[in-house]
């Protein structure tokens, strides 16, 4: 199972792309947790996640979790204004995957 985070200011804005990632992934009988979370509580989650993604209206905090994740392993990247605005949750998970190599 893959676990997935979105951080957005309030982790309110991302709700709706949640779901629309976890129906993108039932849709393939892909096994994965996605959920958001504020700002605030991203570093709570660091431990839990094998990928973050950051929504646009906080792509000044990638190379901040960068720092951090990247030694681990986990790959941070923002999400695609685009898909993101048009709530495209097949493409943000393809987004997540491609991070992961699958």
């Amino acid at each position: 199972m893959k676990t997935i985070l979105l951080v957005c200011s309030a982790g309110m804005s991302t709700s709706l792309l949640v779901t629309k990632m976890e129906e993108a992934a039932e849709d393939r009988n892909l096994e994965a947790k996605i959920y958001a979370v504020s700002e605030a509580e991203a570093p709570d989650n660091i431990g839990k996640i094998d990928v973050l993604l950051l929504g646009p209206q906080v792509k000044f905090l990638e190379n901040k979790f960068k720092k951090k994740l990247e030694p681990l392993g986990k790959p941070v990247a923002v999400i695609n204004s685009i898909d993101y605005g048009m709530m495209d949750g097949e493409k943000v998970l393809n987004q997540a995957l491609t991070l992961l190599g699958e």
